[in-house]
């Protein structure tokens, strides 16, 4: 009785100490002060102030657009990635999937510099281009491993029995394979996108003038003070990945039903 009481109170408090900060920002969005020192009423000016910021708008919209264009790129690089690396023999894998943990373990700030002057070098102008393939690059290993567990989970003969009952290779990718590493694939693309708007170090190398993203604007904001819009549009952030992670389970729900 003592063990499941302490391991409810161990549980609460770790959500606790996960969701706080978040509940904090979301009820201080609605403050009518800029200062998060005090409540001073309820109000949904910083909302209005914050669709009127010209500069948050069109960081966010930068944001979103490396994320997804990022996200498909490397979810579709990755997906055939690691199709072709299922079917290698063992040290084959071994060796290839080394090298696909090496930018995991790397330090942003490395891998930020190295596509930096990679870019450079190959007389790139950083800009919105270098920043989305910068992304691309360090999204494909997640990729990668979030589809070879589906394709291991497959038996080994799935692709031969479709070909040998008539069907090709690319309508047996299509037909057989993709049906089942379909929930890889998704998750692979969810993670590439989270990590996509989170990252700071990598883009902040490789945006160039004229490019800047959420994370970039709020670094240069923090040396001044973060202005209440972005309590606002971080909590709007977060009311739409909670109401996509719901969506998404339904779904899930339904499927397995």
């Amino acid at each position: 009785m003592v063990g499941k009481l302490l391991k409810r109170i161990y549980t609460v408090l770790m959500f606790a100490f996960l969701y706080a900060p978040i509940v904090v920002l979301v009820v201080f969005s609605f403050n009518d002060s800029k200062s998060t020192a005090k409540w001073e009423g309820f109000t949904f000016k910083w909302y209005h102030t914050l669709i009127e910021n010209g500069y948050i708008m069109k960081s966010l919209y930068y944001t979103i657009l490396v994320a997804v264009v990022s996200a498909l790129l490397a979810t579709l690089i990755g997906t055939f990635a690691a199709f072709g690396i299922h079917y290698m023999k063992a040290w084959k894998q071994k060796v290839i999937l080394n090298v696909n943990n090496i930018p995991i373990l790397n330090p942003d700030i490395v891998t930020g510099v190295a596509l930096m002057t990679l870019f450079v070098g190959m007389k790139l102008e950083l800009g919105l281009m270098t920043m989305i393939l910068a992304h691309v690059t360090f999204n494909i290993p997640y990729v990668i491993l979030s589809v070879l567990p589906k394709l291991k989970q497959m038996s080994g003969d799935t692709l031969e029995a479709a070909m040998d009952l008539g069907a090709t290779p690319w309508y047996a990718f299509r037909k057989v394979i993709l049906p089942e590493i379909k929930p890889g694939i998704i998750t692979g693309g969810l993670i590439a996108f989270t990590l996509s708007i989170d990252d700071f170090v990598i883009s902040f190398f490789n945006a160039g003038n004229g490019v800047t993203n959420l994370s970039i604007a709020i670094y240069s904001m923090a040396r001044r003070g973060i202005k209440p819009e972005i309590n606002a549009l971080s909590t709007l952030m977060f009311i739409t990945v909670l109401i996509m992670l719901i969506l998404i389970n339904k779904r899930t729900k339904i499927e397995e039903i």
